[in-house]
């Protein structure tokens, strides 16, 4: 959906989502020959949907990687969430592989992500035109305790997500085993295992299936399963508001210690077998992660070595500005840093359609927008590749258009004529933004960009909290124009393209308050549409051939992330989904 974040009766929905996925390419993978960053140009690789076969274990090993050590990750803030119910970010997605585990996830392997069955043997089984899925879990799965995991332990981890108190999480299994798309009306109808019982939507005939039935057809749920919130918690360790501080694991580590933004400490599960586990490894003898230091200092000691800075990884932070040059001038210090697109993040310059309603003004604020200019003020190239659509190239069905081809520099001629054609003269517009040094430079590049249009660019700086109220969350804000990072909660459009201009949904969702009645009578039939590659093809077709034609917003980038390893730190790569190095596949070099 937009703040991050597909069958007849007769052909299974699993077949359909085996169709091939367009998804990016990254820096050297799991399985790879190489740990330096990738090459700055990438061709789009093509991944699948695995099978039965795939789904089994042990990963394929990491080349060269060997065993013992410990990791030491070294982040500047600890994780908002822990407990998998909670969990709504990519990078704590990719840092909680370590300890849990969920029913379905992505292998990669030299960068090519897979979803295959985790705790599953396989990523699902569809019946009833695509209102059930059934799973059936792997033998030999244990907990940390070494007591199996079992169907019921699944359910339940499930029914959590319906329980106050974990609205933070992802919403998709209330409001699908529910039926009811407002979530607050989705509990209404269950509110969680301590409160409602058992829930009759989730059956578990015996300890190894669990069968899901849903209102209606839902052909992504094999790509939601591998969100946090399908992990398995067991009732007897289900310790509240403190399993968000240290959950009982499932995964090739365990949680020893946490003390919240200091320490964060794990060791290997032992009751963690690896020939049920396709996805991870368990190459490190131990995990450190410490929080709260400048991320200046930690790469700095990273790159020359100093202390543990050999045997350290970042996982959360960006790679600073301020030793790009350092880094460059030191081919050794530059095969530390570790690049790749950032998942499926893309980031866009929002018009607010309902201020800026004149389609002909809009086309002139694309026009004007220096796309370049505005980038080399973010960091120049490292911060993305140039973006001519809304949808991102690491999602299915993704297709490259250009709907009024521009120049990066942008094109002001060809913006003061659409803007000759426009009902009313324009001649003020507002842009808020988060106010730092880097934004403010951005800002400032707008401004003189506008300016030549015959616009004055009046420029709000608000401190983040404000911004966040006043823009993203507010009810009306007093703004034309706002940048926006967006991506979708797995790999398809479907949680993309239908949230973001849907006029039918609120300002969190549809903040460009894009109002078109022939595309929300298209939305509604595409979501009646059962086959998953069709369904996506759908609406990456409705973004090229109707909404982006309406310049709801301006695409500027497919976003980028450096992040830096130590010397001895093997098998590090930017998960292609997830958009940050995954600890997973990490190994320590020998000295």
């Amino acid at each position: 959906m937009p703040r991050i974040t597909s069958r007849t009766v007769a052909v299974p929905v699993v077949a359909a989502a085996s169709a091939l996925l367009v998804l990016c390419s990254c820096s050297a993978g799991a399985g790879s020959k190489s740990d330096a960053a990738a090459p700055r140009e990438e061709a789009d690789l093509v991944a699948g949907v695995g099978s039965a076969k795939d789904s089994t274990g042990p990963a394929p090993a990491v080349e060269g990687a060997h065993q013992g050590g410990t990791i030491r990750v070294a982040n500047l803030r600890d994780y908002s969430h822990l407990d998998p119910a909670k969990i709504y970010a990519g990078e704590a997605y990719n840092t909680s592989l370590l300890w849990g585990r969920q029913l379905t996830q992505y292998q990669v392997i030299d960068g090519k992500p897979k979803l295959v069955g985790d705790l599953a043997t396989d990523i699902g089984k569809a019946s009833d035109g695509g209102r059930t899925w059934t799973y059936q879990l792997k033998d030999g799965i244990a907990w940390e305790d070494g007591k199996p995991i079992t169907s019921k332990h699944v359910k339940y981890g499930i029914e959590r997500t319906f329980a106050p108190g974990f609205e933070v999480g992802p919403p998709y299994w209330p409001q699908w085993l529910t039926g009811k798309s407002d979530l607050a009306q989705a509990r209404k109808v269950y509110g969680g295992p301590k409160k409602d019982g058992d829930f009759d939507r989730i059956e578990t005939p015996d300890a190894k299936t669990i069968v899901f039935r849903f209102h209606k057809a839902q052909s992504d749920v094999p790509f939601m399963a591998a969100q946090s919130s399908s992990s398995p918690v067991r009732p007897d360790k289900d310790t509240g508001t403190r399993y968000d501080l240290k959950p009982f694991a499932t995964g090739p580590y365990r949680i020893v210690s946490h003390r919240q933004n200091q320490s964060l400490t794990l060791e290997k599960n032992p009751h963690w077998k690896a020939e049920t586990d396709p996805i991870r490894h368990q190459y490190a003898d131990k995990f450190e992660f410490t929080f709260e230091k400048k991320e200046l200092n930690t790469a700095q000691e990273i790159l020359n070595g100093r202390g543990d800075g050999a045997d350290t990884v970042t996982t959360k932070n960006e790679f600073p500005p301020e030793l790009i040059g350092e880094a460059e001038r030191d081919p050794k210090k530059k095969g530390l840093i570790v690049d790749g697109r950032r998942g499926a993040f893309t980031y866009h310059l929002v018009v607010r359609n309902d201020r800026v309603a004149d389609p002909e003004v809009r086309k002139a604020i694309h026009y004007l927008f220096p796309r370049q200019q505005a980038r080399q003020a973010l960091g120049g190239p490292r911060v993305g590749d140039i973006a001519t659509t809304y949808s991102s190239p690491a999602i299915v069905g993704w297709e490259s258009y250009d709907t009024y081809p521009v120049k990066p520099t942008g094109d002001i001629e060809k913006a003061k004529q659409h803007l000759a054609k426009a009902k009313k003269k324009v001649k003020r517009l507002s842009y808020a933004y988060e106010s730092n040094a880097v934004n403010d430079r951005m800002a400032q590049v707008l401004v003189d960009a506008f300016a030549k249009a015959g616009i004055e660019l009046v420029t709000k700086p608000l401190p983040l909290p404000a911004y966040t109220n006043e823009v993203l969350r507010g009810a009306d804000p007093k703004y034309d124009l706002w940048m926006s990072g967006s991506s979708v909660d797995w790999p398809t459009p479907a949680t993309g393209v239908p949230y973001r201009f849907d006029s039918r949904r609120d300002s969190l969702d549809n903040d460009p308050r894009y109002k078109n009645p022939a595309v929300d009578k298209e939305l509604d039939r595409i979501a009646k549409i059962t086959d998953a590659t069709k369904k996506a093809k759908a609406l990456i077709a409705l973004e090229k051939n109707t909404i982006m034609k309406d310049v709801p917003v301006v695409p500027f980038l497919h976003q980028r992330v450096q992040q830096v390893r130590g010397a001895r730190v093997g098998g590090a790569f930017i998960h292609p989904i997830y958009g940050t190095i995954s600890p997973a596949w990490l190994y320590l070099k020998k000295s």
